[in-house]
């Protein structure tokens, strides 16, 4: 806090789980941009609320990033995975039906650390060190691709967006496009040739572990990617590349992470 301090940037507290709309939106209309990082942590109902907030606060808000740092909402659907991404399709519906505020929808594909989040099951023992059993596991198929971008990436291209870009619409961003075959030759170059055990999770073994545990959020999301859609999307085709910011890919991310692949 005292760094954002000593840049002159002030601390606003409110809590966005019991605050109502217009509570937050009498916070709001002081800004002329809002930027919600607040992540699926924050509990159902919140990404609406926080945008009904900023539409009640027009008078002052411009500009709109919402929580949609992910995957294509618009191509995966409401019901996808039970319904795992519906909230998102409704705030996208919600400001698509009104002219007040200028929004922008940041889809990054998967977060690269979450690529290898060992409670993903996707990437397994590869932090362990020298010695431990390493797994990597294609969902869907080996040939299934996932567009992944580092936080730190995020946070450059969001920047960029606040600073010169105040159309309303969906931008992609992406550090990389890999398929699952592609990420375990580079884990396997990490660790070394003949150490990473190869598995694939297939669709119908996905829908099973949901059927059986349906409220599971992880295997929700391990369906969506299974399914291949909406989930990556060609790095050439990014603002990033449009704009000429530097992004990491997978080999880069891998170089700069020695406590996630040892």
């Amino acid at each position: 806090l005292s760094q954002l301090h000593d840049l002159g940037i002030q601390i606003l507290e409110a809590d966005i789980s019991t605050s109502t709309a217009s509570d937050l939106a009498s916070h709001f209309t002081r800004f002329e941009t809002i930027i919600s990082a607040t992540g699926f942590a924050s509990g159902p109902g919140t990404q609406l609320k926080l945008a009904r907030a900023v539409l009640e606060a027009a008078g002052g808000v411009r500009h709109y990033l919402p929580w949609q740092f992910g995957v294509d909402y618009d191509v995966i659907g409401p019901e996808a995975a039970r319904g795992l991404f519906r909230e998102q399709c409704h705030v996208r519906e919600l400001l698509r039906r009104q002219e007040k505020v200028k929004w922008t929808i940041v889809s990054t594909g998967m977060f690269t650390t979450f690529l290898f989040e060992r409670s993903f099951g996707v990437v397994e023992g590869a932090d362990a060190g020298s010695g431990a059993e390493v797994v990597v596991r294609a969902l869907g198929d080996w040939e299934n691709r996932v567009t992944v971008t580092t936080p730190e990436d995020i946070g450059k291209v969001v920047a960029e967006l606040v600073l010169r870009y105040h159309r309303t619409g969906v931008v992609f961003t992406g550090g990389d496009t890999v398929t699952y075959r592609q990420l375990a030759e580079a884990v396997e170059r990490k660790v070394g040739k003949g150490k990473v055990q190869r598995e694939v999770w297939t669709l119908d073994f996905l829908r099973k572990e949901l059927e059986r545990d349906p409220e599971n959020g992880i295997k929700r999301y391990r369906l969506v990617f299974a399914e291949g859609r909406g989930v990556s999307w060609e790095k050439a085709s990014t603002v990033n590349v449009e704009w000429g910011i530097e992004t990491t890919d997978l080999e880069g991310f891998l170089a700069s992470k020695a406590e996630i692949v040892k």
